[in-house]
């Protein structure tokens, strides 16, 4: 055995020094045992506080949440959610542009990260009591639950249509005009959401300095929560991330599971969405938390949270979820055109976009440089734009009043692709080839824009349940991949698919002789689309 190693200790070796010291307290001298007493007591206390999730003595804050009913929250929580770069989401819509075709879903994410932050502390606890051995600290507790808090801070306008629509147009407008480009490839608000958090320390620490201190956390709580932000993005390879060793690993799949998708956070916006939508849930996140387990994979020798094999079923009613919404409403073929249309009017009215950068123009795209000038960066900047007398701002003005006044592009048609994988620029140069072919009336490909949209159920084409590890009744400490034959078979055999739009862009005039002309060119489209799907690229045509 080399110098440095110790010997591991066995529970019989602890039993035996447990016995050793209850043998020395019996032995000892009256006076003596009152002061060999204090001495284990206090040992006690320590490990007492150090391990149990008691927080009995805390001013814990109630808040009544309509999905998860009431939750408390830590004092130190609930100075973050004080915070100003924290009170913002509650001016971000949490499904962006889907509030104008389904009208409950008019929630914000700033109840989502609530929610996010309670779940977090109920599976944190359910390890925690069902595994004592994980020696789950009040450190470790705390900093997932904040991390659950803060997951989000980094949204911008309208969640998803920032990240996901304005700032990648962003990109690529000042790639074709020549200007300098800053933005870092694919930018995604997990990284702001980490410089938000950072804010939000340094602006508690200003107020306190102790603040993080009293409650026993310290920098390298801090790295631990923001890289619980970020997610563990590969369980197989060395462990390089500082804020908790390797035999925390299960941790980091609680907030952000990059390992197969399975985290709080899709659990509280699955619930809250489907509530807010009108969507029937079938997913039980209550039951499977209960079956929630910490087990040693054999692949890597790390440990990751498992589920019990009976759940499957439920495991996999999740990332149905997941698809069902995704389809039904956040793929809505209106909501995607809306927000589209909201994306070109911040495109529009983004001064990092023009060479003189005029100082009648919003700071959109340029604003995520610091967290200072992202905070104040909301959904409110539309009403900015829709009571501005910009003259720069016109283009803008005259979107959003089109969206307000329900004149959207016009739907033409939506087909699956199949076996024929083609990517947008070759869908896009079919589609012209064929608009021009078409006979009938004189279409213009220019306004009739395809758009495609991936849908699948959390990872690609995979099936993403083969990523799950399960463990047994009569085996609960070893867990690996559900066996086929465990599984439903009515199970589908791909596990993602495409579907092709495409929108008529309408003129602004609405005279009747406009609407009429309008009217014959839309069905003279989809006349050319269903020939496009059918005789050109074979495609199926949905209804």
């Amino acid at each position: 055995m080399l110098q440095s190693e110790k010997p591991q200790k066995t529970l019989s070796d602890h039993r035996r020094s447990l016995q050793d010291l209850k043998k020395s307290y019996k032995e000892s001298e009256e006076p003596e045992k009152q002061q060999i007493w204090e001495i284990i007591n206090d040992e006690l206390q320590e490990i007492l506080k150090k391990y149990s999730l008691d927080f009995s003595n805390e001013q814990m804050k109630i808040f009544n949440d309509p999905i998860h009913g009431h939750i408390a929250l830590h004092p130190l929580l609930v100075k973050i959610t004080d915070t100003p770069q924290f009170q913002r989401l509650r001016h971000i819509k949490q499904l962006g542009g889907t509030y104008l075709v389904y009208p409950g879903a008019s929630h914000n994410r700033f109840e989502h990260s609530l929610g996010v932050a309670y779940l977090s502390g109920c599976l944190v606890k359910s390890l925690h009591d069902n595994q004592p051995e994980l020696k789950i600290t009040k450190q470790d507790f705390l900093c997932v639950q904040i991390a659950g808090l803060c997951h989000d801070l980094g949204h911008g306008p309208l969640s998803h249509v920032f990240d996901g629509l304005v700032i990648p147009k962003a990109k690529k407008i000042k790639q074709i005009r020549g200007l300098y480009d800053d933005i870092p490839e694919k930018w995604k608000h997990e990284q702001m959401s980490v410089q938000m958090f950072d804010d939000i320390v340094k602006s508690l620490k200003t107020e306190n300095e102790n603040v993080l201190k009293e409650h026993g956390l310290g920098d390298k709580d801090v790295t631990f929560i923001k890289e619980l932000i970020e997610g563990a993005k590969d369980s197989a390879a060395e462990w390089t991330y500082k804020g908790r060793d390797e035999d925390k690993s299960f941790l980091y799949e609680i907030v952000a599971n990059k390992q197969n998708g399975i985290d709080v956070d899709k659990w509280d916006y699955f619930a809250r969405d489907c509530h807010h939508l009108g969507i029937r849930n079938s997913f039980d996140h209550q039951r499977l938390l209960k079956f929630a387990r910490v087990c040693k994979i054999k692949i890597n020798k790390r440990n990751h949270i498992c589920f019990r094999d009976k759940e499957a079923d439920n495991v996999y009613d999740m990332f149905r979820t997941r698809y069902t919404l995704h389809r039904q409403a956040y793929q809505h073929k209106i909501c995607n055109i809306i927000e589209e249309m909201f994306a070109e009017a911040l495109v529009s009215a983004d001064r990092d976009l023009h060479e003189g950068k005029p100082g009648d123009m919003l700071k959109i795209s340029e604003a995520i440089k610091t967290a200072e000038e992202y905070s104040k960066l909301t959904d409110e900047i539309f009403e900015q734009i829709s009571s501005s007398t910009a003259e720069n701002l016109r283009k803008s003005r005259n979107i959003l009043d089109k969206i307000s006044r329900r004149k959207l592009p016009k739907f033409v048609g939506e087909a699956r692709l199949t076996e024929k994988k083609m990517s947008k620029e070759q869908l896009t140069e079919s589609w012209k080839a064929a608009v021009q072919k078409h006979p009938t009336v004189s279409l213009n490909a220019e306004e009739l824009p395809v758009y495609v949209v991936d849908l699948d159920h959390g990872m690609k084409d995979k099936n993403p349940i083969e990523s799950v590890y399960f463990y047994s009744k009569r085996n609960p400490t070893e867990a690996s991949p559900i066996k086929d034959y465990q599984l439903s078979s009515f199970l589908p055999e791909k596990f993602n698919e495409e579907l092709v739009r495409v929108y008529y862009r309408r003129t602004d005039d609405q005279t009747d002789e406009d609407k009429m002309k309008d009217k014959k060119k839309v069905e003279e489209a989809e006349k050319c689309f269903q020939i496009w799907c059918t005789d050109i690229i074979g495609l199926p045509i949905d209804g």
